[in-house]
């Protein structure tokens, strides 16, 4: 007779895992109590409870700090699916049922970086919602909306620019110099760069932080998409200004030791269309919550 699923070990319970993610993010027993409403005695013997279950360690103290062992980051990452998924099969019978179309643009780079996790995720939690994507530049997305002819839109800007009303940042990260490991195109004179087309908040900024710092430079290529920048990258031609988080060998992040100044942050903001229905309500808040785990995976990672 073939075993149930689940009945051959002892499971874990959500409060676990929930106790377990808090004094992750925060690395302390103190403020998870605070943040979970439970004494520190009490969420000291739900992690002693958790551990027991596991037969390892998942935290180890530093006097009044904690850092995860290399067990509690295997844990981590179930951690966070196995809450996501209970949270998903809840909301498919309590939340109500939305159904509809959401017309959505974003910039061309984010079709790999963020869409598929973002798409997949909405899928299954709201099945009734077909999302209509359109990739471009934020400039005409920007435009788009204002038209009419999209509902939901997210686009980059440079930190200190005005934004309209309405429009919400949802994530903030560095953009760094990227060129070829071990390559020389950054001690080039004047510096080569590989950037999109005009218009773009990264090329804009890129610019403002070389003629901050009185560095000569030439546009050498221009590519709408990313993938044609970081061509120009490969081949040692031009660096380029990129996301921090993009940036995997054999590209390596540049910085004042290259004799290039620091460029700063670009925000992600989402902007949604006057009177937008249900879905794309419903589809904008799950993208807020996606990039609210991105930014606390980060901080973690970093940490």
């Amino acid at each position: 007779m073939k075993k149930l699923p689940g009945t051959g070990t002892e499971l874990i319970d959500m409060d676990l895992y929930r106790t377990f993610l808090v004094i992750a993010e925060t690395s302390s027993f103190s403020k998870a109590s605070d943040l979970i409403g439970r004494t520190p005695s009490a969420v000291s013997m739900q992690i002693k409870k958790l551990e027991t279950i596991l037969g390892v360690a998942v935290f180890a103290r530093e006097g009044r700090a904690v850092r995860l062992t290399p067990e509690g980051e295997a844990l981590l990452g179930y951690a966070r699916r196995i809450l996501m998924l209970n949270e998903e099969a809840v909301s498919l019978f309590v939340s109500p049922s939305v159904e509809g179309e959401v017309r959505f643009g974003a910039p061309a780079d984010f079709g790999t970086r963020f869409l598929p996790n973002f798409l997949s995720r909405f899928a299954r939690s709201h099945p009734g919602v077909n999302v209509d994507v359109h990739l471009d530049g934020s400039s005409a997305l920007d435009d788009k909306i204002r038209k009419g002819e999209l509902d939901l839109v997210l686009s980059t800007v440079r930190p200190g620019v005005p934004m309209p009303t309405g429009t919400d940042v949802v994530f903030s990260e560095p953009l760094v110099w990227v060129g070829l490991e071990g390559g020389i195109a950054y001690d080039r004179d004047p510096l080569p760069l590989a950037v999109s087309t005009p218009g773009c908040p990264w090329r804009r900024a890129a610019r403002i932080a070389l003629d901050g710092a009185q560095k000569p430079y030439r546009i050498s290529y221009t590519s709408f998409h990313s993938a044609g920048q970081e061509a120009a990258l490969l081949a040692d031609l031009a660096v380029a200004p990129f996301p921090a988080s993009v940036v995997e060998p054999p590209l390596q992040v540049l910085d004042d030791r290259h004799g290039l100044p620091k460029i700063g942050d670009y925000h992600i903001v989402m902007k949604q269309r006057p009177r937008a229905g249900r879905a794309t309500h419903a589809f904008a808040e799950h993208v807020e919550e996606c990039f609210k785990e991105i930014t606390l995976g980060g901080a973690l990672a970093s940490g």
